[in-house]
């Protein structure tokens, strides 16, 4: 069995901008975003936590750590997918997002999932 392929897991991402839930004039933006997790590893493993770095276009920084996802801890079998959705506000009308996924497969390796940074914009700020 490949090591490298033991643990992977794939993650995509949408973002969707919210217009009735931001006010520009208050420089609140809200985006939704959903993500797309999928073992395509050839082990169990379940999702424990996650941290993302949100940052807006003034460089103001969030950085977001807590248990699970939308309130659960999925476990992924080979071949498994879970699909969520949440959201977070900035200050200006683009920012970006990344993070990691920590998981645990299920022979007790633990492992950190990246997730490649993706862009928050208001629709036609950026071409």
């Amino acid at each position: 069995m490949a090591e490298s392929k033991k643990y992977e897991i794939t993650v995509n991402t949408r973002v969707e901008y919210v217009s009735d839930q931001s006010d520009i004039e208050l420089g609140r933006f809200v985006f939704a975003y959903t993500i797309d997790i999928a073992n395509t590893g050839n082990i169990p493993a379940q999702l424990i936590s996650r941290h993302w770095i949100i940052t807006d276009a003034a460089d103001q920084m969030q950085e977001v750590r807590g248990l699970g996802v939308v309130g659960e801890q999925p476990l992924l079998k080979p071949g498994e997918n879970f699909e969520y959705t949440s959201g977070c506000v900035i200050a200006t009308p683009v920012g970006t997002m990344h993070g990691s996924y920590q998981m645990v497969a299920e022979d007790g390796t633990r492992f950190e999932v990246p997730i490649a940074e993706f862009t928050l914009s208001m629709p036609r700020v950026l071409h």
